[in-house]
């Protein structure tokens, strides 16, 4: 979960109960992603990426289920994650619902009671 706080404000927001199922990391098999870089490793395959230019090209250049990709240079620094810690951290697994058979792979957030 890329900013965890962003999904609560939204389940908060819409007082809509949110449940996020995520495939457990490297299953390509399940994963559209990983098949997509398979996809696009396999397409350039032959071809001397020697430049950001011809990488960007050919990656624009390629088409995923009938469908061109696009592709450009993020030129600024990636966000990895957004780290929470302490009180925060324990506010936000208190509105966390997870199950026992997935864990952290299956998680229910439900919006915040407002009492009037």
């Amino acid at each position: 979960m890329s900013d965890p706080n962003a999904v609560t404000e939204f389940a908060d927001m819409t007082g809509l109960c949110v449940r996020l199922v995520y495939y457990p990391p490297y299953h390509s098999k399940y994963n559209a992603i990983e098949r997509y870089w398979a996809g696009l490793e396999k397409s350039w395959n032959g071809y001397l990426l020697s430049t950001v230019e011809t990488v960007i090209r050919r990656a624009g250049n390629f088409f995923w289920k009938g469908m061109r990709t696009s592709a450009n240079l993020m030129d600024g620094v990636y966000e990895k994650g957004v780290k929470i810690r302490g009180k925060e951290k324990r506010a936000l697994e208190d509105r966390l619902e997870r199950t026992a058979e997935l864990g952290c792979w299956d998680i229910t957030i439900h919006p915040k009671t407002v009492f009037l």
